[in-house]
């Protein structure tokens, strides 16, 4: 398996102090949170582009995914989240990146299946510009959609392989699926795997990996069992918790621990 981390951990960071975390810490990769206040967003211009994907190059690291904010099964017009949804894929492919994450988003006020469809349909119209771009849009199991069951539901539906699935162990096991379960469901789907690690379903500040509750030594030995040789991603939510640790410190022991589950299990 490879090893990333996200940007989200260390929000606003520029990319030469990134790229120097990740080699520093054997990181293959890096998952880059595509947002404006962050160096790299959809925003910037050909010739930026193409300077952040040479340094990345240079480093030897690679760009795992670009983790938008469309939200694919939110209620309003197909427009706006179509147009998001093609600045991401558009940004990953300059930058060399194989994945785009986007969420589910469904509404409170709409039902299971109108969501279901909702993101179906868009994800279907994204899936014929992905394709042109060699990118592969994942949804993210969250919100609306926390559990492999629930994601597959849309994927099933919209049957293309360049639609896929994400998996953020927190939200699945918060939604009561264990890991065995939530494997079946998106192994015919998955892209790559968010990793982390939380005190308890009641408070969700990240901790360092192994400190928590969060099953990851099972997932881990369910991958390796699987032999899938895909990517974990430690998504460190510090841009939402000021209180939790700086994340540059813990990403050695992170990587250290995960080497020694994957190894641990194969």
């Amino acid at each position: 398996m490879k090893y990333a981390f996200s940007t989200l951990g260390v929000p606003g960071l520029p990319v030469p102090d990134v790229l120097r975390l990740a080699t520093a810490h054997g990181y293959h990769g890096v998952e880059l949170r595509a947002h404006p206040e962050e160096p790299v967003h959809p925003g910037l211009g050909l010739v930026e582009r193409a300077d952040v994907a040479a340094e990345f190059k240079a480093a030897g690291v690679e760009i795992l995914g670009i983790a938008g904010y469309a939200r694919v099964a939110a209620p309003g017009d197909d427009g706006p989240v179509l147009d998001d949804m093609r600045s991401l894929v558009s940004l990953a492919r300059d930058l060399g990146a194989p994945f785009v994450r986007v969420f589910p988003g469904g509404g409170t006020e709409q039902g299971a299946a109108e969501a279901d469809a909702t993101a179906a349909r868009r994800l279907g119209a994204a899936a014929r510009y992905a394709a042109d771009a060699g990118v592969r849009i994942l949804l993210e199991t969250h919100d609306s959609h926390r559990t492999g069951a629930d994601a597959t539901r849309v994927l099933g539906t919209v049957g293309h392989r360049r639609v896929g699935a994400l998996w953020d162990l927190m939200h699945t096991w918060l939604g009561g699926e264990s890991v065995a379960e939530t494997f079946a469901a998106l192994s015919p789907y998955l892209g790559y795997v968010q990793v982390k690690d939380i005190a308890s379903a009641d408070d969700t500040t990240p901790l360092p990996l192994g400190s928590g509750v969060l099953p990851l030594e099972e997932c881990v030995a369910r991958l390796s069992a699987e032999s899938w040789e895909g990517w974990l991603c430690w998504e460190y939510e510090k841009r939402w918790y000021e209180d939790a640790a700086p994340l540059p410190g813990l990403l050695g022991p992170g990587r250290e621990l995960l080497s020694r589950l994957v190894t641990r299990s194969g």
